[in-house]
């Protein structure tokens, strides 16, 4: 990925879906890095409000002119109506936030939701204006039935209502719900749907179709990252799976997306072991994933928590990515200049680099045999390049076709790439699959040993458990046999004494003897 020089010619020269550093002109100071932030273009203008660092929220505002190519701080002030409230914790900065939502609507940049250490925060969606016009911010006071405080959702606007799904609380409790807020009144309603909807999840993408369909995609819940996309009918409030088309699209958690026309482009994001490394468009129309580019796994956009947006150059139309976290907090912007795309074709049945490819080459093809005898002998079927000058009537004809065919060459190689690369990742899998595998063979045999070891020694217990009982039912015998003495001895002592006291007459005796001794007196 290269950067680009500064000014309107580097957007101009960008070559189309390929990622460019865009560094602010004369070197001036980019703000923080950061992530989990929010960011909008109004009017030539990319807006960043808030984010996370080291653990700790920004309450900044930071703009980027793209007129200029420079960085400056909005510090807008409180509103002067609430400058006096009893409940004004922060005093005229804007409150410190992360994981927040930021719309347009009129002159105003709507935030929705977001975690914020602000002591008088309470347990319920808060919601901020800020007025790019005047520089100023105030909070609203919203009514009806106004949703739990949460980080992590998605906010999509239709008209003057916010559509909010999702998120997690402040108790980390995982949150599928909806909720509509009508930015004329600043009405909560709750919306209760039909059919199963998505998983509760945070830290996934939203949009909006046609004004009458809400997208979902991805997420993740405390266990496991998903790469499912719901459809939400919005007259009817039912929710659907649609099956999808094209690409196959991994797990991914903390992505930035924005839909342009029926295309919904999605950057960034992770599965909790690495980035996602593709930038991927769905045809909403049509619900086919392709991928636009890729970059490599140490690159600034395979990350979580960045923001995309999308402007319009010129006739020319950008993504506009900024920020995230990959192991290195980022500061830097990048756009990517959009190839117009027709993805009217059929379902692709392989892998999705494979698929892609294939696509590729078939184009290709087409491409060649269209071309009559003439053409076709000086277009070299290993490389596309011409060979040999054009008949002038027909060269226009002939160039475009050439370019067409070269285009899809690069997008052949750039799919082949991407199959290599799958290949290689592939194999660093099943090697450390292998070594898993080894790994817990040899434990497993540990554990057999151990359990023969177990084996012996109850063997051994059940051995002695048997003579014990042997010797307990000899025992009883012998307390039988003691039973039957104690009882021979207590007859023999009783005889005894009987035998004894009849020998000593006792004191009866004793008196009739005397008596008898007197008498012979």
């Amino acid at each position: 990925m290269g950067e680009g020089n500064n000014g309107d010619a580097c957007l101009a020269a960008a070559p189309y879906d390929h990622w460019v550093l865009l560094g602010p002109a004369g070197g001036s100071p980019r703000p923080s890095a950061r992530y989990k932030h929010a960011a909008q273009v109004v009017q030539d203008k990319l807006y960043v409000v808030g984010g996370s660092r080291n653990g700790r929220s920004l309450s900044d505002v930071q703009v980027f002119d793209f007129r200029t190519f420079t960085w400056s701080a909005l510090n807008p002030t409180r509103d002067s109506n609430q400058l006096n409230l009893e409940n004004n914790a922060t005093g005229g900065s804007f409150p410190a936030l992360a994981g927040h939502s930021l719309v347009k609507w009129k002159n105003n940049l709507v935030v929705v939701a977001g975690n914020t250490r602000s002591l008088s925060s309470s347990n319920k969606v808060s919601v901020w204006l800020i007025d790019v016009e005047t520089n100023s911010w105030s909070a609203v006071d919203t009514y009806g039935k106004v949703p739990t405080a949460r980080g992590g959702q998605s906010v999509s606007l239709l008209g003057s209502r916010l559509l909010m799904f999702g998120g997690e609380d402040n108790k980390r409790r995982l949150l599928n719900d909806l909720h509509i807020l009508d930015l004329e009144t600043m009405t909560w309603e709750e919306v209760k749907t039909e059919k199963c909807g998505p998983a509760p999840r945070y830290d996934h993408s939203a949009a909006v179709y046609a004004d009458q369909y809400l997208l979902i995609f991805g997420g993740s819940s405390h266990s496991t990252c998903f790469s499912d996309l719901y459809l939400l009918d919005l007259q009817t409030l039912e929710w659907s799976q649609p099956d999808t088309q094209g690409a196959h699209i991994a797990p991914r958690s903390g992505h930035a997306g924005t839909m342009i026309d029926e295309n919904w482009y999605i950057v960034g994001g992770g599965d909790n072991a690495s980035g996602s490394t593709d930038t991927i468009v769905m045809n909403a129309s049509k619900f086919v994933w392709s991928v636009v580019t890729s970059v490599s796994s140490r690159d600034p956009l395979a990350c979580e928590g960045l923001t995309l947006c999308s402007t319009t150059v010129d006739g020319e139309k950008f993504l506009i990515a900024f920020g995230g976290y990959n192991g290195k907090y980022s500061n830097e912007i990048f756009v990517l200049k959009l190839k117009a795309r027709n993805l009217v074709q059929p379902r692709l049945l392989q892998s999705p680099a494979a698929a892609a490819a294939a696509a590729s080459v078939t184009a290709a093809y087409a491409v060649i045999t269209a071309t009559d005898e003439k053409t076709r002998d000086i277009v070299a079927t290993d490389d596309f390049d011409i060979k040999k000058a054009q008949p002038a009537s027909s060269s226009k004809k002939f160039v475009a076709e050439i370019d067409l065919v070269n285009g899809e060459k690069d997008k052949l190689e750039s799919r082949l790439a991407e199959v290599r690369d799958e290949n290689s990742k592939l194999k660093d899998k099943l090697d450390l699959a292998n070594l898993s595998y080894g790994e817990l063979a040899k434990e497993l045999e540990s554990v057999q040993n151990q359990l023969a070891a177990e084996g012996s020694r109850c063997q051994k217990l059940e051995s002695q458990i048997a003579a014990a009982r042997k010797r307990l039912e000899s025992a009883g015998s012998l307390e039988n046999e003691l039973e039957v003495l104690r009882q021979q001895i207590s007859q023999v002592e009783q005889t005894m004494a009987t035998t004894q006291r009849q020998k000593s007459g006792g004191v009866w005796k004793w008196v009739a003897g005397s008596a008898e001794v007197s008498d012979d007196e």
